[in-house]
């Protein structure tokens, strides 16, 4: 498995691994323009050229980064994928200058983000706005 940092991929690509990650419909989500326009970085898993893995890191232009749509391809999960992209988001967040890094996890994922890639969990608010 090969991982890259800003790795190329396509929307299509992309929207296939996420619909198969979180069990939806793939859709034309314009994954490579909203990285290009929002992300500080993100991260692509590759195994023999196909995309399985990705994670995209959002940043406030200062000492904060955010984990966005962490996802592993269903065949390739519990492997160590996800545990290595995020540390590899990590240390792309630290090259940038970022202080902190934060993501927000369903319950059903604590043992993931807290127990295999060491996050903590800490107080936030969230407002559904849809």
């Amino acid at each position: 498995m090969a991982l890259h940092a800003r790795g190329a991929l396509t929307d299509a690509e992309l929207e296939g691994l996420h619909a198969a990650a979180f069990d939806h419909e793939p859709g034309t989500t314009p994954w490579g323009r909203r990285l290009t326009d929002h992300s500080l970085t993100w991260v692509t898993a590759r195994h023999d050229g196909r995309l399985v893995g990705f994670v995209n890191v959002v940043g406030d232009g200062g000492v904060h980064a955010i984990l966005l749509d962490t996802c592993v391809a269903p065949d390739v999960q519990g492997r160590g994928v996800g545990r290595a992209l995020v540390a590899a988001a990590v240390e792309q967040a630290r090259a940038a200058g970022c202080h902190w890094v934060h993501a927000d996890y369903e319950p059903h994922l604590v043992a993931f983000y807290e127990d295999a890639c060491g996050l903590r969990p800490t107080a936030a608010g969230l407002v559904r706005l849809t």
